[in-house]
């Protein structure tokens, strides 16, 4: 196994110097059209990249299975050199532009990705809201995995490519030299990909490159301010609300969802993804059905009352019947009785 550094973990006291240097940089010299720091906000980022740490190790068992498995199954190998390295992380950073565009137009994705987008900040600590679900991930890379790629040269890669966009999550720093802006991702690029405007939205996914997003049509330049946060922003500094939020209104959705065809649209389109309303036709066809559904109930219902009455008329005959026989029985009785009475008063009188 090749005995590369885990760069994440060797960046951390970078991180923290930066971005104190970065909230005294604010506090000396304010700029009231940048989103700056808040307190709360800072510390729910924060507390967001503690907690990917942990939930990165958890996921890391079953991830690192897959790769190693795989990795044993292909018989290509790719020997990590300082050239083939190189290589490496820009093939990481290609598959890492798929992952990051998936992670935006796929909903179940996004639950994971919408993490990092929900602050209405952008600062350094920005970059350190980090989500707690990355299980996600790990597909986009197989292809790397397959071609011979160590998982853990694999892992450093990825690792690069993260601490490489620390620095991008600020606004202190306005445009780089024409060159650099052309070839590499920098903060007015990434200021694009976290504003909520329409013009802005799911744009310049690149990681360390921006050349990807201009080769697949996803680039956008900084032309206006941005607007950070989300279309529609949660209220809440709550980590474990934070990290879940997206899960469970996709949930809420699932549940109210009239059908399997929509529930698979809410989970494998895009987060504001709608079913199609009716068209005219198909509605004015909807309520001729119902209309021509209810007339035939209603035909139904009433042959079934007539039916009843009928019934009734018959069973109300009988019964009259019943009684007049039974009346004439009574009757004939009576004759007989009467009959019979005279005939013995006659015998006495003989």
């Amino acid at each position: 196994m090749p005995n590369l550094p885990n760069v994440v973990v060797w960046s951390i006291p970078a991180f923290a110097l930066l971005t104190i240097l970065e909230m005294i940089s604010v506090r000396l010299h304010p700029d009231e059209e940048q989103a700056g720091y808040e307190t709360k906000d800072a510390a729910t980022s924060l507390t967001m990249g503690l907690g990917s740490l942990l939930f990165d190790f958890l996921w890391k068992f079953p991830i690192v299975a897959i790769y190693t498995a795989l990795y044993e199954l292909t018989p290509l190998r790719v020997p990590v050199l300082w050239w083939t390295v190189a290589l490496m992380l820009l093939a990481q950073d290609f598959f890492y532009y798929w992952s990051h565009r998936g992670h935006h137009v796929i909903r179940i994705l996004w639950a994971c990705h919408v993490v990092h987008h929900s602050s209405r900040k952008f600062n350094l600590t920005t970059a350190l809201r980090q989500p707690w679900t990355s299980l996600t991930v790990w597909p986009f890379y197989v292809p790397l995995i397959v071609a011979g790629v160590h998982p853990a040269a694999l892992a450093f890669c990825s690792s690069a490519n993260l601490v490489y966009q620390f620095w991008i999550h600020t606004e202190r720093i306005d445009k780089m030299p024409r060159w650099f802006e052309f070839v590499f991702n920098t903060p007015s690029h990434h200021r694009v990909h976290h504003a909520s405007q329409g013009g802005y939205l799911d744009r310049n996914f690149g990681g360390i490159l921006i050349v990807w997003d201009r080769l697949f049509g996803s680039f956008t330049p900084e032309t206006e301010r941005p607007v950070y946060g989300l279309t529609k922003n949660i209220e809440t500094y709550n980590p474990l609300k934070v990290a879940t939020h997206e899960y469970v209104s996709l949930a809420k959705d699932l549940r109210a969802a009239s059908g399997w065809r929509e529930r698979a649209g809410r989970v494998f389109r895009g987060p504001g993804w709608q079913p199609a309303a009716p068209s005219a036709k198909t509605r004015e066809e909807t309520e001729t059905r119902a209309e021509t559904k209810m007339r035939a109930e209603t035909e139904i219902r009433a042959e079934a009352a007539a039916k009843g009455k009928r019934t009734d008329s018959k069973a109300e005959t009988a019964a009259k019947g019943q009684e007049a026989d039974s009346k004439a029985e009574t009757a004939a009785k009576g004759q007989e009785a009467d009959s019979k009475a005279e005939t013995a008063d006659e015998t006495v009188v003989a």
